[in-house]
């Protein structure tokens, strides 16, 4: 999660959607022979099927850039449909999924967005945003207080301005607190403007949200931001079109 926000198309080389099998399974059902044109109609409906079949099937990458493409789009439920058949078909590398969590919550599946956010921290534990995120889904499921008192611990995070952004959410600092504590440093600001807003939405302070919102999805933070910037600018989308699974509970 810290390192795989950094640029949103720098994913996983893609690998072949069909296995060699798969292709000599088809190449063989292709060249059966017919014995005689009663079966023919029949023969081609089947190639017909398989043919979807195996064009169908994705790979988990495939899969993944499907999830994001859709996220991105604002088809929210079926991007947490799609991360959820990544998951499955690499259950091994579900924790790692942190983008599946960002898309559980866009979708309104707070329960599971927790769950995510839970698992990731398994193997990233350090990373403030990883707690955030799981804050922001509490708060939907229950309330302010209730995300704060399930804040999850983390180890050190030493970018700019994450322990400032972790002591907002505990309650400890305020958001102009964040704002300074990130200075000059585009990286600091992006990320300072970023969490504060969704901080402040969760909170129901829904102008310094919509503020602080548009300023991390502004197009001077897009090298910077990666995928998190991506994920700004659809936010601020769900903002200006009133999105119903983001109501604030306050």
């Amino acid at each position: 999660m810290l390192e795989g926000r950094r640029c949103i198309r720098e994913r996983v080389t893609r690998v072949p959607i069909f296995r060699q099998s798969t292709i000599n399974n088809l190449t063989t059902f292709f060249n059966l022979p017919i014995p005689h044109s009663a079966n023919r109609a029949k023969r081609f409906a089947c190639i017909v099927w398989f043919t979807s079949v195996v064009l169908s099937a994705q790979s988990p990458q495939e899969l993944l850039n499907r999830a994001v493409d859709e996220f991105e789009q604002g088809r929210f439920a079926q991007s947490a449909s799609t991360f959820d058949e990544v998951a499955k078909a690499v259950p091994g590398q579900a924790p790692q999924l942190w983008q599946r969590g960002i898309a559980l919550y866009y979708a309104g599946r707070y329960a599971d967005c927790r769950r995510q956010f839970e698992s990731h921290r398994t193997v990233n534990p350090d990373d403030v945003e990883n707690a955030a995120w799981h804050f922001l889904c509490v708060a939907r499921e229950q309330s302010p207080d209730k995300a704060r008192a399930a804040l999850l611990p983390v180890g050190p995070d030493f970018r700019s301005p994450m322990r400032e952004v972790y002591q907002m959410f505990r309650g400890a600092l305020t958001a102009e607190d964040v704002v300074k504590a990130a200075g000059t440093e585009p990286s600091g600001q992006f990320y300072a403007h970023l969490y504060v807003g969704l901080y402040s939405e969760a909170l129901g302070r829904k102008d310094l949200a919509l503020k602080h919102i548009k300023e991390a999805a502004s197009d001077r933070y897009a090298t910077v931001g990666g995928y998190m910037h991506m994920v700004a600018g659809v936010h601020l989308k769900t903002i200006q079109t009133g999105n119903q699974n983001l109501k604030s509970r306050n």
